[in-house]
């Protein structure tokens, strides 16, 4: 039986995101999955090696620079650091992105804006500053929309963003909200033509009658300006609520993953996408998972991943056939009937799903634990680590405030050996590979000195609290780790934190 439980999901219907059919964004529909013992982690890794290099704050919605155009970007933040009083539901930080060189960083957030903070460039008389990201560019990507057919209100709020590989001087990235995905070319700008035949300096047009003599127009410098312009917008393809989009290895097509379909877009073609997985029952009352999330594989542009509310994860291989419904390979972990709970099926679901650099394994995270997954292996995960097991006890309570259909992202760092995740109270988790051990640090706005050195945080479950440890009951739910980013090859992360960026990196680093 898939469903298990009919009468308990009745009974608590109203809470269930499943049930804001037909038009609202399908939650997590999970059907019971077993977990096995974690594997055995010293704590303790890392102590000590990762400190603060700086705290922005995404400008808000009150544009700061037009109180003063000449102000410097790193006064904005400094200013932010001391009020930061301007933060509404619009600023909170959304996604967050590294570029594929790592000299750049995007966010999005609720409010339908694009931030993206350049890397400062070392010096000899600022050796330090070397890791620091200051605005390079703000811009509007989505606007709320009303769907008048069905009566629904589109938000604004950025899902997911993606870099492009850089080919020449200008940056390309792909940005989504519920239903849009647009295509943005951020160039810069330092000079600018003069001298035009037709116009004078003012842009103005002039007599013809006044031409007499032929003009050859020259560039003049002029103060550095960076440009975002929209290139290509992908609309009208989503029945249902974009979780995730994901670049091909070919630079040539992207996908986007609702909660029922999956769509193949080329990008140069707007007007139409192609369908490559639909899970969307012929009765409704039939469905019994969503998508949840997708990627492609890294390097083989024909095969991709993607996970769905039961705790499952499918890989499917386009040179099979045109729909991709029948999957290549189906992972999923057999059920432990001791670990049995009313909440099984909630926190089984997969809420980020990532291939490793390498190709080799893919990551997923579920509401308590990390899995690493080898593709030659279905039957169960290579490796299991608990995030925040702690919270089992918690369950009921996290139920009742909504916190346990809480998405959190899952990054690997350069070179696959270390994944990071995020947790509650701020707190973020890192898991090496290779040495078993992991560590907990807290993104806090206490510790925000930079160059500050982070201190492992534990949490105490029950008995005698230690002086340096936090205890469960004094978790702070609504101050949560959801989006991270790791640099593509250096040990820097980023960390999001309601409308605070966090920039850590490895002392040594």
């Amino acid at each position: 039986m898939l469903l298990s439980l009919p009468a308990l999901h009745l009974q608590t219907s109203e809470h269930h995101p499943l049930f804001q059919l037909p038009h609202g964004r399908l939650g997590p529909w999970c059907s019971p999955t077993g977990s096995p013992a974690p594997l055995s982690c010293e704590t303790g890794c890392g102590e000590g090696s990762w400190i603060l290099v700086c705290r922005l704050l995404v400008p808000t919605q009150v544009n700061l620079l037009s109180m003063e155009e000449d102000i410097d970007t790193r006064k904005i933040n400094n200013s932010f650091l001391r009020d930061h009083s301007y933060a509404t539901e619009a600023d909170i930080i959304s996604t967050v992105e590294f570029n594929h060189t790592g000299e750049l960083l995007a966010t999005g957030d609720k409010g339908g804006r694009v931030v993206i903070f350049q890397r400062e460039q070392e010096s000899k008389n600022q050796v330090h500053r070397r890791g620091e990201y200051n605005v390079y560019s703000t811009f509007q990507s989505h606007e709320p929309e009303f769907d008048y057919l069905k009566s629904l209100e589109i938000e604004e709020k950025i899902n997911k963003i993606r870099w492009l590989p850089q080919q020449n001087a200008a940056y390309f990235l792909l940005s989504t909200n519920d239903k849009t995905v647009k295509l943005w070319k951020v160039s810069e700008r330092d000079k600018r033509p003069e001298g035009y035949n037709l116009k004078d300096e003012e842009g103005r047009l002039r007599d013809p009658a006044t031409i007499t003599t032929l003009r050859v127009p020259v560039l003049r410098p002029m103060d550095l300006m960076v440009e975002a312009t929209p290139r290509r917008v992908f609309a009208n393809a989503h029945t249902y609520h974009i979780n995730s989009i994901s670049v091909n290895s070919d630079y040539e097509t992207y996908m986007s993953a609702d909660d029922l379909r999956i769509n193949l877009w080329n990008f140069e073609i707007t007007n139409q996408s192609f369908n490559i997985v639909d899970i969307k029952p012929a009765n409704m009352e039939e469905l019994t998972e969503v998508i949840t999330a997708a990627e492609f594989h890294p390097h083989h542009c024909n095969t991709f991943v993607y996970s769905s509310s039961k705790g499952t994860i499918r890989l499917c291989d386009m040179r099979a056939s045109a729909l991709c419904d029948r999957h290549t390979k189906f992972f999923e972990e057999p059920e432990d009937p001791s670990n049995r709970s009313f909440f099984s099926e909630i926190i089984s679901s997969i809420s980020d799903v990532k291939f490793s650099h390498s190709g080799r394994y893919i990551m997923t995270r579920d509401y308590l634990t990390v899995k690493v997954w080898d593709l030659n292996m279905e039957n169960r995960p290579i490796e299991t680590y608990q995030v925040h097991d702690y919270l089992r006890s918690k369950l009921c309570s996290l139920y009742e405030n909504d916190c346990i259909f809480d998405k959190f992202e899952c990054v690997w760092n350069g070179s696959d050996s270390v994944i990071m995740t995020g947790s509650y109270n701020n707190f973020f988790r890192m898991f090496d590979r290779n040495t078993k051990r992991d560590v907990t640090l807290e993104a806090s706005r206490e510790n925000s000195k930079p160059r500050a050195i982070l201190k492992p945080r534990k949490v105490c479950v029950g008995g005698k609290r230690r002086k340096d440890e936090i205890s469960v009951d004094s978790l702070d739910f609504s101050k949560k780790i959801l989006h991270t980013a790791w640099h593509p090859s250096e040990n820097i992360i980023a960390v999001a934190a309601t409308n605070n960026l966090y920039i850590f990196q490895d002392k040594v680093n």
